[in-house]
């Protein structure tokens, strides 16, 4: 099963994790990126998501796909938050279940690094005094 969302509601890691169990699993791998409140040395007051849904979507459920792939995988949830997300608050979640831990950790890494390099979701960071910037995310390795 792949559970691909774009939401503006919080995103609720329990929840996935509990739809992404299965039986046949022994892991379940995920990552949560959350809003910090800096950046090279400026006060982020809070985070600003866009996206084009319909292609973000498509982009996300290709992902899976990739995954499926490369990897032996029961389930995955891809989900990222658009709007504002507050500090502390999550603005993605890639959750995971396999057999064994090392698929569900090697796809949830491949998850994150191609779904940062591919989905037309874009970040705007708001800073204290209200100055924002529109960021590429440049942290991205290599897929």
């Amino acid at each position: 099963m792949d559970i691909v969302e774009i939401t503006r509601e919080i995103i609720d890691i329990g929840n996935l994790t509990t739809r992404v169990t299965s039986p046949t699993c022994g892991a379940i791998s995920t990552f949560l990126g959350t809003t910090r409140n800096n950046f090279q040395g400026k006060k982020v007051k809070t985070l600003e998501y866009e996206a084009y849904e319909p292609m973000a979507k498509k982009e996300m459920q290709k992902i899976c796909d990739n995954i499926r792939d490369k990897w032996s995988v029961e389930n995955i949830a891809l989900v990222h938050r658009i709007g504002d997300v507050p500090i502390t608050q999550a603005s993605v979640a890639i959750v995971v279940s396999s057999p064994h831990r090392k698929e569900s950790l090697e796809a949830v890494q491949y998850g994150i690094d191609t779904l940062k390099a591919t989905v037309p979701i874009w970040k705007k960071e708001i800073y204290e005094d209200d100055s924002y910037s529109w960021k590429e995310n440049s942290e991205c390795c290599e897929i």
